[in-house]
């Protein structure tokens, strides 16, 4: 009972023959918060400390990594949280997402070993990177297509489109070509050939609008600021920007045969194709906990679940096209 107490009794002053003292008084201090020091660790490790020393526990009985880095372009959305729980609750593994806003980084920086796996990007994406790189990234599980869309916050179909109205286009090579096939469907362009997955605005040999590659996550914002009367927007973007579906004035069809090359997938180093960490990772991001929020956030995606082998197979074919068109210049 402490002396501060208002419920205690008075203190009497020591009797000085039995003084203890000053040295023993230190002596027993130390003794006590050593055990209240022991006391508290062992308490820790039976409450907050516990869950990361069973996940690790978890993770080394399964065979897998206790950490991993994830590239991506979304962590803020939902679904990631729940994939993340999973992957401790599950696998034991404490997953990292490491957020990218600009598509040229998530592969340079798997290649160099900052991420250890990147999910942002479909086959065609990555097929031109490695292309282009030069590099042998490979694909260890899919995700979903995503339907590319031409938004307008002005007007309600592509009919209403002012002539030489300003669209907005991603400008990477992938995403440029996918758009340019969309406005052709649209009836807005036309392009050189019938266009190909590897067009480019130098090909379009007749225009109803004024089209205006910007960098991918600028698109939005062109249309926002009224620089743009409509825009072609990645799905994330448009998320991060509040675009809604009621704003979509076309889009192209992910279920389509077309659409294989635009399967988003989960990617690894080619060294790391078989590692069983990563392949449990991308199973884990078609558990029915992570689809329920995913499908919310995405409810027009088409998700997609094939065999590493298979998106690999589609890979090699793609960047086979890839360098012919590089090729062609």
């Amino acid at each position: 009972m402490s002396s501060t107490d208002p419920s205690a009794s008075p203190v009497l002053p020591p009797k000085p023959k039995r003084k203890t003292p000053v040295a023993a008084i230190a002596v027993a201090a130390v003794v006590l918060l050593a055990v209240v020091g022991v006391g508290a660790w062992v308490l820790g490790s039976r409450s907050g400390g516990g869950d990361d020393t069973a996940a690790s526990s978890t993770a080394s009985s399964q065979g897998y990594r206790s950490e991993v880095k994830i590239g991506v372009a979304d962590s803020s959305l939902p679904y990631w949280k729940t994939y993340t729980e999973l992957a401790k609750s599950q696998l034991g593994v404490t997953v990292d997402l490491v957020n990218f806003s600009d598509y040229s980084l998530p592969n340079p920086a798997l290649s160099q070993g900052e991420v250890d796996l990147n999910q942002f990007q479909h086959i065609q994406y990555l097929a031109n990177y490695d292309a282009t790189a030069n590099d042998t990234i490979q694909p260890i599980g899919s995700t979903a297509v995503y339907p590319l869309p031409l938004y307008s916050t002005t007007v309600k179909d592509v009919a209403s489109l002012p002539a030489d109205a300003v669209v907005a286009i991603p400008n990477d090579a992938i995403n440029e070509a996918r758009a340019l096939l969309l406005l052709q469907q649209a009836g807005l362009v036309q392009l050189k050939g019938g266009g190909t997955a590897f067009s480019k605005t130098a090909d379009i040999t007749s225009s109803k609008v004024k089209v205006t590659p910007v960098a991918a996550d600028q698109t939005a914002g062109a249309l926002q600021s009224g620089s743009a009367v409509a825009a072609v927007v990645n799905n994330n973007f448009a998320t991060k920007a509040g675009l809604t579906e009621q704003q979509i004035i076309v889009a192209d069809d992910p279920a389509a045969a077309a659409a294989a090359p635009y399967v988003n997938i989960f990617a690894a180093r080619k060294a790391d194709v078989g590692d069983k960490t990563y392949l449990a990772l991308a199973k884990l991001w078609h558990d029915p906990a992570v689809q329920a929020v995913f499908t919310k956030d995405y409810p027009s995606a088409v998700v997609v679940d094939r065999p590493a082998a298979d998106l690999q197979a589609d890979l090699a074919k793609v960047e086979q096209d890839a360098k012919a068109a590089k090729a062609a210049g």
